[in-house]
């Protein structure tokens, strides 16, 4: 007989462990299939939790060999321990982990350890242990997986992913990272700092694809400053290893040689394995499952969220879609608004964006006003010693409604944030330039940006 749930959830990532809690909290009974014994998906895992503790950590290296002299602080010598430093990040791992356990214990949600496929649109069964589950409602929360090229060789070793390239044992002399997106411009940034040459293969003539026109290229122009060698309008025909090194080659160039290849090329849905045939869900052409405002697929009583339906592939959108499809299966309500779903690339300096860029303004010949300030002109900034970088503020050039933020500092993964509610709440840049803003602080630059907006910055 199997056992039976009003909502099952398949995958125990930042989507589904958070729909899988919320659902609780409206006090249905929850059950979740996660294939992997650590709850948290690749987020937690191997990915975002992870990479920031090795930036953290190579962050403040790059302080104490750089920057510790100009306050007085004299340091005869900095040496790595990169044992150490992987121990710090798995450790914080395993904490955040046990902390995920500890939900689901006091939630009350029934943990099953396996891979669920589909037998029928309200019965999954768990591959491995033969567990058939019936359920009202199915929320399917499986993320993805890294993406590949058309001859790349992915052997683990020499040529990997962003997996093994959290886990080098010792320091790669020579670093190749084919990709200028934010998972390989911050692994790349890691091994740089502690001592690789790193070199960036990018298809396009820009990096960030994603980012803002003007925000990508200075952050590029820091990169390179910083020593991050890139190669853009580099289109990668192969890569694989060579003995105790790895061969890349490109069109039009000679063969490049590396200790170590990180592939970071994008990720793809993980669906292969559901059964989505069995129960009559095709994927687009991408490879994820189509649903409508509500996350319902087209099969009742199935949804999905995060990684696996369209938009960017990021966390934090996971876990507000987790807590929307939820909230819609209990209460018949549940939204998430996609303007207002902030981006951050963890480099040094940070980047980070919330809404429309310039070009996504013009290609929609959106009407808008902008306004940028330097953090050079940032008396916390200067405190700080991090000056580079400013904020650029993009508004309706009719109704003043902010329509994008951009930023880039050190400090832009937190700052985004005001930004972010900002738009949550349809505030005008009006609104924001006369919001009162602790000084000395890094966001009055938010503040003088949205006063830029009107030509009405005071410290520019």
């Amino acid at each position: 007989m199997a056992t039976s749930h009003d909502v099952l959830v398949i995958g125990g990532g930042p989507g589904g462990y958070v729909a899988a809690i919320k659902a609780a909290q409206y006090g249905l009974n929850v059950g979740c299939i996660e294939m992997e014994k650590v709850l948290g998906g690749t987020c937690l895992r191997i990915g975002c939790i992870p990479s920031k503790g090795l930036l953290e950590s190579t962050e403040r290296l790059h302080q104490a060999q750089n920057e510790f002299a100009d306050h007085g602080i004299n340091v005869s010598s900095v040496k790595v321990d990169l044992a150490k430093m992987h121990a710090r990040k798995d450790k914080t791992v395993g904490e955040l982990a046990r902390g995920i356990d500890e939900l689901f214990r006091r939630s009350k949600i029934t943990r099953y350890l396996g891979v669920g496929r589909f037998l029928s649109p309200s019965k999954v069964t768990v591959v491995g242990t033969g567990e058939e589950i019936q359920a009202k409602h199915v929320i399917i929360a499986t993320g993805s997986k890294s993406a590949t090229l058309p001859g790349i060789e992915l052997d683990g070793e020499r040529v990997g992913t962003s997996t093994e390239a959290l886990n080098y044992p010792e320091v790669p002399k020579e670093m190749i990272v084919i990709g200028a997106g934010a998972i390989g411009l911050e692994l790349g940034s890691v091994w740089q700092r502690l001592g690789a040459k790193v070199t960036v293969l990018e298809y396009l003539d820009r990096i960030l694809p994603e980012m803002d026109d003007e925000i990508a290229a200075s952050a590029l122009r820091i990169f390179t400053k910083q020593g991050i060698i890139f190669k853009l309008g580099s289109r990668v025909t192969s890569a694989k290893k060579d003995g105790r090194r790895a061969i890349v080659t490109c069109d039009g160039a000679p063969p490049m040689s590396a200790d170590r290849v990180l592939v970071s090329v994008g990720r793809t849905p993980n669906t292969e394995g559901l059964g989505l045939e069995v129960i009559g869900i095709e994927t687009d052409k991408r490879g994820r499952i189509p649903t409508n405002e509500h996350f319902q697929t087209t099969v009742p009583g199935v949804y999905a969220i995060g990684d696996v339906i369209a938009g960017p592939m990021l966390a934090h959108k996971a876990e507000d879609e987790g807590a929307a499809v939820a909230e819609f299966i209990a209460t018949g309500y549940g939204h998430v608004n996609y303007m207002a779903i902030p981006s951050v690339v963890y480099t040094s300096p940070e980047i980070a964006s919330v809404g429309f860029t310039e070009k996504q303004l013009q290609e929609k010949e959106i009407p808008f006003k902008k306004g940028k300030f330097p953090f050079i002109a940032n008396g916390r900034a200067k405190v700080l010693g991090d000056t580079s970088g400013m904020v650029k503020v993009l508004a309706h050039a009719e109704t003043d409604r902010l329509l994008g933020v951009h930023i880039i500092n050190n400090r832009a993964g937190d700052l985004i944030a005001e930004a972010t509610a900002a738009i949550e709440f349809a505030a005008t840049a009006e609104d924001v330039a006369r919001t009162t803003h602790a000084h000395p602080t890094l966001p009055e630059a938010i503040k003088e940006a949205a006063m830029a907006v009107h030509n009405q910055a005071i410290h520019m």
